[in-house]
């Protein structure tokens, strides 16, 4: 009963320090039932104290007490007395045990009504855990509650005759489930993790453990605290963290200066928590949880080059990597307070180099991204710089150690002669005599320490026109030259020429040689179409449109002059006229009969001096009825010469 607070229902009366019931002045009445809530930190219940002898005025009377004095629609009084019922949970057998009592005030005799219990417990789920006595009114329940499923029941009272008809009621009886400390605090997660900053000062929070308890929230049976039972590992300290009982939250308990990441001996602190109700008391019941908490990396060590001096060496025509650069860093290699940014900051004016990190080791690799040349510059100092994706912290600055140099060997090799200009084009006349000089070729050796020789070759011909000089690299002709050749395309003609040096071993170089051929009148012209058709009759479809062609250009082809044969008697059967530079009409001056016939003609180019070709052109002369022309097949024995 220590601290125990007790409060009567009526305030006339009181519980003295004894635990005596005592009036607190005179009482001249009181109510037939008293109530007395006894609660405390560990004790909640209600008792129940009936007052006899009380004395029989009127005014006085229980119904007056209880405010039922005033007149009511149909019935005078009102006797139904039903009181709160408090119960534990959790409680053992036997059963059914009585918990309550409801009384009728009345003035009815008790044999002549029964009691009933309706609602949500008694006749409806979960049926059958509360009943009253029909004759004593005595509430009871029939088996342990849990608070936890249902914390408290409102049902109702009323009296019955033995027909069943209502006599009064219904009243409501409010049975109310008290707490007892069955649940023990659990914890969402069986582990939680957390960081904090390296460096952090004391008292800063990493992270808040929170665990819950079913039971009664206003009672200390779910009233939690918390503890931290084990740190694993214990060094540099067994406290480096310290937990708010009540709130749950993680808080440093080391000084800044010890929590340093570079020099704790884990990264990872393990810690288990205890969560106690019963506001930590002894006979709480508790729950436990795993709290990892990882010490994260901030940017205060500058890297480190291993060595100030780095030597490399690179055969001169070669790319890639040449050399890496090795650091050393404290910080996480993970993070980008450890991963190194390198940059070259001087010697490399032609930006020859470049230099990456290393994504797996942190290393960097120098790499050469432009051929260098041993006869230009046989050696190279780089200087090198190495910084963190980070920027440190204000108090750590980059020292003399996050620079090197790097010395560059360019080693010599062998180059191949290079021609120049590359490609050579030159300007020649077809059909130029064969022996004919077509171009000087000029390729020089790189390597100009070792004085070595050139020699010429013809690599690829491919109409086989040219020749070489192995020493003087003069390229002559040895056959014609042909513009309207298929190896000539859009006028130029294109070999590959070879040079060799005498060096060990031998190395080569390739050049072009491309030579822009001039036209020459050396094809002569021929017409088209090879066969023509025209009418018999002299007056319809007469005329026959034939054209010329050249494999000559401009202005050795059009415009062509095409004329009829020199054979007798053609111009008084056929005749020729211009229509344009390229094309003729052949007319037919009088009737002929239906056959095929062979027309000689002379065509002549537009050249100095002009070309000229004597050709054939076969005349189909067809009958022609309503706009169709019905000729003769071309067979060899159906040809006739129209000089004939």
């Amino acid at each position: 009963n220590e601290d125990v607070r007790f409060e009567v229902s009526d305030p006339s009366f009181y519980v003295d320090g004894d635990l005596n019931l005592v009036p607190q002045r005179d009482v001249l009445y009181s109510s037939p039932l008293l109530f007395i809530h006894g609660l405390g930190a560990h004790a909640d219940d209600m008792a129940q104290v009936e007052v006899t002898g009380l004395p029989g005025q009127l005014g006085h009377s229980l119904r007056n007490i209880l405010g039922l004095g005033q007149t009511l629609p149909y019935r005078s009084k009102r006797s139904l007395l039903v009181p709160p019922v408090i119960v534990t949970e959790n409680q053992r057998a036997p059963f059914p045990r009585i918990i309550g009592k409801v009384r009728n005030m009345g003035d009815e005799k008790s044999g002549n009504h029964i009691f009933r219990l309706t609602g949500p417990g008694a006749d409806q789920d979960p049926k059958g855990l509360f009943t009253i006595d029909i004759d004593t009114g005595d509430v009871s329940v029939s088996r342990s509650l849990d608070r936890e499923a249902i914390d408290s029941y409102q049902l109702e009272v009323s009296t019955t005759d033995f027909a069943g008809n209502v006599i009064e009621g219904p009243a409501i009886l409010v049975i109310t489930v008290i707490d007892q400390n069955d649940n023990r605090p659990i914890f969402k997660e069986r582990r939680y993790t957390g960081e904090v900053l390296e460096g952090s000062p004391t008292g800063t929070t990493v992270m808040t453990m929170m665990a819950f308890d079913a039971d009664d929230p206003a009672t200390d049976n779910a009233a939690l605290r918390y503890t931290i039972v084990r740190q694993s590992p214990d060094n540099p300290s067994s406290n480096m963290f310290y937990i708010d009982a009540e709130r749950g939250d993680i808080v440093t308990a080391i000084s800044p200066v010890l929590l340093d990441r570079e020099t704790l001996p884990t990264t990872t602190y393990e810690l288990e928590i205890v969560a106690k109700d019963m506001a930590g008391s002894e006979v709480g019941l508790t729950g436990t949880a795993t709290a990892t908490i990882t010490i994260t990396d901030k940017n205060d060590h500058a890297p480190e080059f291993t060595h100030p001096l780095f030597e490399a060496y690179v055969y001169e025509g070669s790319t890639g990597v040449v050399v890496n650069l090795t650091v050393i860093d404290r910080d996480d290699p993970t993070t980008g307070a450890g991963r190194a940014l390198y940059s070259i900051i001087n010697g490399d004016p032609a930006q020859s180099f470049e230099i990456q990190t290393n994504p797996d080791n942190n290393e960097g690799m120098l790499s050469v991204v432009k051929p260098l040349d041993y006869e230009a510059t046989a050696f190279h100092t780089l200087l090198i710089k190495v910084e963190n994706e980070d920027p440190l912290v204000s108090d750590v600055g980059y020292g003399p150690s996050s620079t090197a140099t790097v010395h560059v060997t360019v080693l010599d090799i062998n180059e191949g002669p290079v021609f120049f200009p590359d490609p050579l084009t030159v300007t020649r006349m077809e059909n130029i005599p064969v022996g004919s000089f077509v171009a000087s070729l000029n390729a020089t050796d790189p390597d100009i320490l070792q004085m070595q020789s050139v020699r010429y070759a013809v690599l690829r011909d491919p109409a086989g026109w040219l020749s070489v000089n192995p020493v003087r690299g003069t390229v002559n002709t040895s056959s014609p030259l042909d513009r309207e050749s298929p190896y000539v395309h859009d006028n130029k003609y294109t070999a590959v020429f070879i040079a060799t040096d005498n060096g060990s071993p031998p190395a080569t170089g390739t050049g072009t040689l491309v030579i822009y051929l001039e036209d020459y009148n050396d094809n002569a012209p021929y017409v088209v179409p090879s066969v023509a058709r025209v009418c018999e009759d002299a007056h319809d479809m007469n005329v026959a449109i034939v054209g010329g062609r050249d494999k000559d250009l401009t202005p050795n082809a059009a415009p062509f002059k095409i004329e009829l044969g020199t054979q007798p008697g053609l111009d008084k059967t056929w005749k020729i006229t211009r229509v344009n530079s390229t094309h003729s009409q052949i007319m037919l001056l009088h009737s002929l009969k239906k056959a095929n016939y062979q027309l000689p003609l002379l065509i002549t180019d537009s050249g100095v001096p002009p070309l000229s070709n004597s050709t054939e052109v076969k005349v189909q002369v067809c009958v022609c009825k309503k706009n169709k022309m019905h000729c003769n097949p071309f067979l060899p024995s159906t040809l006739v010469l129209c000089s004939l």
